[in-house]
């Protein structure tokens, strides 16, 4: 099983992004699904994450501005990112809590992140 996110980019203050998870392989049941970003200088934190009733909640900084959202016939998560800041630069990354087997307890799965630079 992997995750490719794809969408990342360099873009103006203000400007918007959509980025794209996608789980390849095959899988037995997904759970929550996320996107997480790490900033220079920062750790990684948790920007946005969906369960699996399609629940949403985010840090207070992308409020209104971001949407996370997913597809499970197609196994994908997406990030709407809309007027975005400065400080919203980072690397993004995705992340899945999944079981791959009927047999295996779920466990949390990462995709390689996908740059985002917002600057003028």
């Amino acid at each position: 099983v992997q995750l490719q996110a794809s969408g990342g980019g360099l873009v103006q203050p203000g400007g918007s992004l959509r980025l794209s998870c996608q789980v390849s392989g095959r899988v037995f049941a997904i759970n929550g699904m996320g996107w997480y970003r790490q900033s220079p200088g920062k750790e990684r934190e948790a920007v946005t994450v969906i369960n699996s009733y399609g629940h949403a909640s985010y840090i207070d900084s992308v409020k209104d501005r971001f949407t996370i959202s997913r597809d499970n016939a197609k196994q994908m998560v997406y990030l709407q990112m809309n007027n975005l800041k400065p400080d919203d630069t980072g690397i993004y990354y995705c992340g899945v809590d999944m079981a791959r087997t009927a047999s295996e307890a779920t466990s949390y799965f990462w995709g390689e992140g996908t740059q985002v630079t917002v600057s003028s």
